[in-house]
């Protein structure tokens, strides 16, 4: 019990600070629509469907999206209903939230987990663009607990789990199923 009080009082300090030290109205405005970039995984998407209008880079749009789906199950389908956590924003009825109140659970974050798997997996594709899709992956991160949504063990747990899901599509991927997607890529296209 005494790790689960350590990491309450961490996540608490983050966030007391962040509210106290951090918080402006340039931020205010920034983070709502940083955030929206990961709604629904909406970046990764776009992302995806412009590869996948490029026929020589259709099949990476196609493991984004798998990668999407993955990631998306994983947190959103299993832990967080293990986890059950409790969004800080619930213990604060009377803060003025930025952003609609999220309905499912806090632990982990699925924008941070699905936004690391993706760029992740992007990063492996186009290395050159690495910096770039780690850092909206960031960014995202870092505005759910701006934004008072998630508690920062969340979206840590989210980058871990994220970084695995990735590593778990490629291992899927080396198992013969890019075969399967080629294949089916093949009818589709005819």
């Amino acid at each position: 019990m005494d790790i689960l009080r350590r990491i309450h009082t961490f996540d608490n300090y983050i966030l007391f600070t962040i509210s106290r030290r951090i918080k402006n109205r340039y931020l205010d405005k920034a983070m709502p629509m940083i955030t929206s970039l990961g709604n629904l995984g909406i970046i990764w998407i776009i992302i995806a469907g412009v590869l996948m209008i490029n026929e020589e880079r259709r099949l990476i749009g196609e493991v984004v999206l798998l990668t999407l789906i993955i990631s998306t199950l994983v947190g959103e389908g299993i832990i967080k209903h293990i986890v059950r956590r409790a969004r800080p924003c619930s213990y604060k009825e009377s803060m003025h939230l930025l952003i609609d109140k999220p309905l499912s659970y806090s632990f982990p974050s699925g924008h941070t987990l699905s936004s690391f798997a993706v760029a992740e997996v992007l990063s492996a594709y186009f290395v050159q663009f690495r910096i770039i899709f780690l850092a909206i992956a960031f960014l995202i991160a870092l505005s759910r607990i701006y934004l008072y949504v998630h508690y920062p063990t969340d979206v840590i747990a989210g980058m871990i789990i994220g970084i695995v899901c990735s590593k778990i599509v490629f291992i899927i991927l080396q198992g013969g199923y890019l075969q399967g997607m080629i294949l089916l890529d093949r009818i589709f296209t005819y």
